[in-house]
């Protein structure tokens, strides 16, 4: 829906105009500095509350997943701040050094430059001018949802502080010997020309197969002339240095030690045994390519094998392969094996299913390739990391994904940090030609200190995970003075960080490791891991799917609230959750409400005076101690991250129990000629409870919230946004389990003869009687509420008691501990009635048969689109409900 002034309110009612207050609102509480850390007032005042936002793309723009953790975040910060926490919510945003270098590129591509044509220092500035013109994207469109971060203290992950904290650490842990060069595999991307980190690389099935190759012996033994290698990459043979079988492997136990010919390269190479080989796989023969697999490196390492690398950066060919030189790897695969077949040696080729490694950048193939990088050797930080995990210090949410995390720690591998690059932390490691002097420095080297001569500085950058991994503290003043800086040392460890479980491992962990290391604290206590959001048809997200949904649209036809709500409204505890868009318009119809139910309450104030509320009614002390459990269940639900429990919990307590009942039994109340003093009683009850309901609602929906506080008659903040939380203490001493009984009856046996009049199609005006069965507890209670009843249901003679019968041409509902029957006799022509159902539940019957026999069928299963079989379903659902409703009427009349 486009036109968000169309949004309908329901009843003739004034629909909420979210385009009109959102922005106005949020320049008040920004320019009132409500964002940036204030001070703390109550039992709080001196406890600081602090959230790191995970910093998105520089170029990057709001996509489901930020929209959802950034609710998730404000509605934290905005509960802490009403607390009365120091709050503040860093705000910032990471260079992302291939993503950026990538739209740089294309943007120069477009107009015929090739940044190595330019140079290194005017590509540079273009990624900044770059950044100036789309740095600030998402950030305005976070700033779109409401989200009540530090605007005034941005912080950029290329800043000035931050690139001297990168360097720091840098050469901290290259001088504590955490970090070292060394030539190993890496996963390479020959179209970014890059190295990627093991976490970073996206697996996808591809149909391949796997070619059977004769390699000779170069001896025979046993009367066997050459050996068959089963192998899904026939390019890389040309960097073979070895054949592998296993130990275990009795077919080539005599074989262990003989040499075979590497065809096409007339290379001499042994066959050897060792434990990786799986005898079961293939021929139970491995060729060995120790510069293009990072097995094979580690069985050449323990064998002693050459490592010869055959591809260049771009994965073609290199010099020294007669006609393979130059060719790609596809064309390299086609002409190896055109040659093994013509030299006899093709045994045959099978289909094979495998699993390939692309770049999470392009998406191309990555290639294993054996090349000289600078890592990070994880084992001198990773036990400490893991215990603060396991002893509770920081604490996951849901709980499982602390062992998800351990799991990853053991298992983790030294950690590949150069990439090939000009957009990033350039490296601050310095050499000298002239002497060979080489060291790493926080500040630039410009001579070297042995010899004088001019130095020169790595060319490869950082990888942006590097820089990332000190987000919480490298933004708070750690690069000048360490774990003793002010900021650091009065804010630090923050409270929350909130992501989701695809970077636990690329971010969250390493957060971890480097905060032990550099700072001997956690950085932060507690580990939101959310959903990921899923289209509607329950598959990721994307472009090429269409199954995308653009939440700056969702804010433009819903309003920011509306899509804040209804986002959380659909999180559980599963792993991934399927978006549902009807969900967000029903938070945008339940605004609507919030809306109409404040412009009732402010509507009937005439001479209101403020003063304290009052249960003068079992209603009012039955509200109350709704209230009071609401406030209880919320503060439990924040302090579990349960944030699908918080929204239900508000959503009903607002629509059902203040919106459809306690101001529809104020109504009498505030009407003209009712007696003054219970009048103002209401009024003040009706103001205090719509004023707690409106503080717990505002962390997820800030901008009705806080436009409806304006209007309020009270006031003891300025905005809502720093107006304190409700107290649960104190409102605990206002809950009244017998009130909550009556009223819940109450509510029933109203509800109950509503339903039997929309169902028999009889006037609100016409009066019924009725009657109510309940044991003598319940009697007892319900029968001093028969005022209430008459009045809301329009009843006459009311009976209740634990022996009333069900009287003659009644309809029949059963509540929790009740039956109310309401006298349908003079109103409703029983015989037309139950032909006019009989024939409704034939046609409904029939409706029903006909689509089971149509979802029954196979061949229509199979040939009918997904959507077209869910619309059946759904179909079939809804005239089953429909045909069960019927045959109960049917079976109520007899």
């Amino acid at each position: 829906m486009a036109d968000n002034q169309a949004a309908p309110a329901g009843d003739g009612k004034v629909a909420y105009d979210f385009a009109a207050h959102e922005r106005p609102l949020f320049e008040a509480w920004r320019d009132g500095g409500y964002f940036q850390r204030t001070p703390g007032f109550g039992a709080h005042a001196d406890d600081p509350y602090t959230i790191v936002i995970p910093p998105p793309n520089v170029t990057g723009v709001l996509h489901m997943g930020h929209a959802l953790n950034d609710t998730i975040q404000d509605a934290c910060i905005r509960r802490a701040r009403m607390q009365g926490y120091q709050t503040r919510w860093i705000l910032g945003t990471d260079h992302a050094g291939i993503a950026t270098q990538t739209k740089v590129d294309k943007h120069l591509a477009e107009q015929g430059i090739n940044r190595r044509e330019i140079g290194r220092e005017a590509f540079i500035e273009a990624c900044q001018e770059w950044r100036r013109d789309y740095g600030g994207r998402i950030v305005s469109q976070i700033a779109a949802m409401g989200c009540s971060c530090d605007y005034a203290d941005e912080k950029f992950t290329m800043s000035p502080e931050f690139s001297r904290a990168v360097r720091r650490v840098f050469t901290d842990w290259y001088h504590e010997g955490l970090i070292y060069r060394g030539k190993r595999i890496v996963n390479w991307c020959p179209h970014c020309t890059t190295a990627i980190a093991d976490d970073e690389a996206e697996y996808e099935d591809e149909k391949g197969h796997l070619w059977h190759l004769r390699y000779p012996l170069a001896e025979p033994v046993g009367g066997r002339e050459y050996l068959v290698v089963a192998t899904t990459r026939p390019e890389t043979m040309l960097g073979d240095t070895g054949v592998a079988v296993s130990p275990s492997d009795e077919r080539y136990r005599d074989l262990v030690g003989a040499k075979v010919i590497l065809p096409i390269v007339d290379r001499e190479i042994p066959v050897f045994a060792d434990f990786y080989v799986d005898a079961e796989f293939g021929t139970g023969c491995v060729k060995v390519t120790p510069a293009h697999d990072p097995n094979d490196f580690a069985m050449g390492e323990r064998h002693d094998l050459p490592k010869i690398n055959v591809f260049d950066e771009t994965a073609h060919v290199i010099e020294g392969y007669s006609r393979f030189t130059g060719m790609s790897r596809e064309e390299a695969r086609e002409a190896v094996v055109a040659e093994f077949e013509a030299l006899g040696l093709l045994e045959s080729v099978e289909d094979h299913d495998h699993s390939v490694m692309h770049c999470y950048r392009c998406h191309t193939t990555l290639e294993p390739w054996l090349s000289e990088q600078w890592f990070v050797a994880v084992d001198g930080l990773k036990e400490a990391a893991a215990r603060v995990v396991a002893d509770g210090e920081v604490k996951f949410h849901p709980e499982r994904w602390a062992q998800v995390y351990l799991d990853w720690m053991e298992n983790l591998k030294d950690w590949c940090i150069s990439r090939q690059l000009w957009w990033g932390h350039q490296i601050p490691m310095y050499y000298c030609d002239a002497c060979g002097w080489q060291d790493a420095s926080v500040d630039p080297v410009e001579t070297c200190p042995v010899c004088g001569a001019p130095t020169r500085q790595d060319e490869d950058v950082l990888d942006t995970w590097f820089s990332s991994q000190l987000w919480p503290f490298a933004t708070q003043g750690w690069a000048e003075d360490g774990a003793d800086a002010p900021e650091l040392s009065a804010y630090y460890p923050t409270q929350v960080l909130s992501t989701a479980r695809d970077i636990m491992g690329l971010w969250v962990a390493r957060m971890v490791m480097a905060s032990e290391s550099c700072t001997g604290q956690i950085p932060f206590e507690n580990v939101i891991i959310h959903p990921t959001v899923m289209g509607a048809d329950g598959k990721p997200m994307s472009k090429s799917r269409g199954n995308g949904v653009d939440p700056v649209q969702l804010m433009a036809d819903y309003g920011a609230d509306g899509m804040r709500f209804g986002l959380l409204m659909q999180v559980t505890g599963a792993q991934a959750m399927r978006f549902d868009e009807q969900k967000i318009e029903g938070s945008r119809n339940f605004a609507n409400k919030i809306r109409n139910a404040a412009r009732f309450v402010l509507m009937h104030l005439e001479g209101f005076e403020p003063g304290a509320p009052e249960a003068v009614t079992p209603a009012d002390k039955w509200i109350f101690s709704r209230l009071a459990a609401l406030v209880e269940a919320v503060d439990a639900a924040y302090d579990g991250y349960e944030f699908g429990e918080m929204t239900r919990a508000l959503y009903r307590f607002f629509w059902n129990e203040l919106c459809d009942w306690y101001i529809e039994f104020s109504k009498a109340r505030l009407a003209e000629g009712a007696d003054p003093a219970d009048r103002l009683a209401c009024q003040r009850n009706l103001v205090f409870v719509l004023d707690q309901a409106l503080r717990l609602l505002h962390p997820v929906m800030p901008f009705i919230t806080e436009e409806i506080y304006q209007q309020m008659p009270v006031h003891d903040a300025p905005m809502l946004i720093i107006a304190p939380w409700p107290d649960a203490a104190a409102l605990a001493r206002l809950r009244d389990e017998e009130a909550e009984r009556a009223i819940e009856m109450v509510c029933e046996a109203v509800g109950a003869i509503r339903s039997a009049r929309s169902r028999y199609g009889l006037s609100p005006k016409t009066v019924l009687d009725a009657a109510v069965r309940a044991d003598e507890a319940d009697a007892a209670l319900l029968a001093g509420q028969a005022a209430l009843i008459r009045s809301l249901a329009n009843v006459g003679e009311l009976a209740v008691g634990a022996d009333v019968a069900k009287p003659a041409g009644s309809s029949a509902a059963v509540g929790a501990g009740i039956e109310v029957y309401t006298c349908l006799a003079g109103h409703v022509d029983f015989d037309a009635e139950r032909a006019r159902l009989a024939k409704e539940q034939g046609k409904l019957a029939a409706d029903v048969a006909k689509l089971d026999k149509k979802l029954a069928n196979p061949g229509f299963l199979a040939k009918a689109a997904p959507e077209i079989v869910a619309k059946d379903q759904a179909r079939r659902a809804e005239l089953a409900d429909k045909l069960a409703r019927v045959e109960a009427s049917l079976a109520e009349l007899g």
